[in-house]
């Protein structure tokens, strides 16, 4: 009998590269349009990769408040939303992003994408890398607005499984917080580094620097 598996795909870090450049890039616009002296280095930003982006600010100006770290990171995601040339001249398909995405596709399981933005900023991601064919009305936004509510990770997991019947879960991040949706219904974790990154501290059931080696799966 064929076991029927769905992939959880985390974005940022993990099917996409470069997109660190555009972060520096757009921070570094922003705080000198909203008067700051401080800009972020090279080496800061390669320090602070995965983090979520108020918390650059955070590391950056510490004598801000909390809020101001919100609103400093809502300024840059409004900036990047705008200016989307500034994403597409950075951010390229992850080694063998496309690749693992079509064996996946052809294999007859599933697959969805679940990530940290908003869902205007998830579909402009998607389409500068030439991803969003491979999740046809599943890739979905969270930690944002959506009416009332704020989604997490996890919630929409849960969304997408209570009306589905699968045999197993492989997820793929790149963080803790991404390895903790086991939690959701079990299943095998990947996480996932850039070669030149160290691993999170977590505890998945691999550590892979190579996106073929999801394919074991199949």
């Amino acid at each position: 009998m064929t076991l029927m598996k769905l992939f959880v795909w985390d974005f940022h870090g993990v099917l996409e590269k470069d997109n660190e450049r555009s972060v520096i890039d757009i921070s570094n616009r922003v705080l000198r349009k909203l008067g700051f002296r401080q800009r972020l280095s090279k080496k800061d930003n390669l320090k602070l990769y995965g983090k979520k982006w108020y918390e650059y600010f955070e590391y950056l100006l510490p004598n801000q408040t909390h809020q101001k770290h919100l609103e400093i990171q809502q300024a840059c995601i409004s900036y990047e939303e705008a200016n989307p040339n500034i994403v597409r001249s950075n951010i390229k398909p992850n080694n063998y992003a496309i690749d693992v995405l079509e064996k996946i596709q052809k294999s007859g399981h599933d697959q969805i994408l679940i990530s940290n933005m908003s869902d205007v900023a998830l579909l402009m991601f998607t389409n500068s890398i030439g991803i969003t064919k491979y999740f046809p009305k599943k890739a979905f936004a969270c930690n944002s607005r959506i009416g009332n509510k704020i989604y997490t990770k996890h919630e929409r997991l849960k969304d997408y499984l209570k009306d589905k019947k699968f045999d197993e879960l492989i997820i793929i991040g790149d963080t803790p917080n991404d390895i903790s949706l086991s939690e959701v219904a079990g299943g095998t974790t990947y996480l996932y580094t850039h070669p030149y990154l160290k691993f999170r501290d977590c505890n998945p059931t691999y550590r892979i620097n190579n996106l073929r080696e999801v394919l074991n799966e199949i």
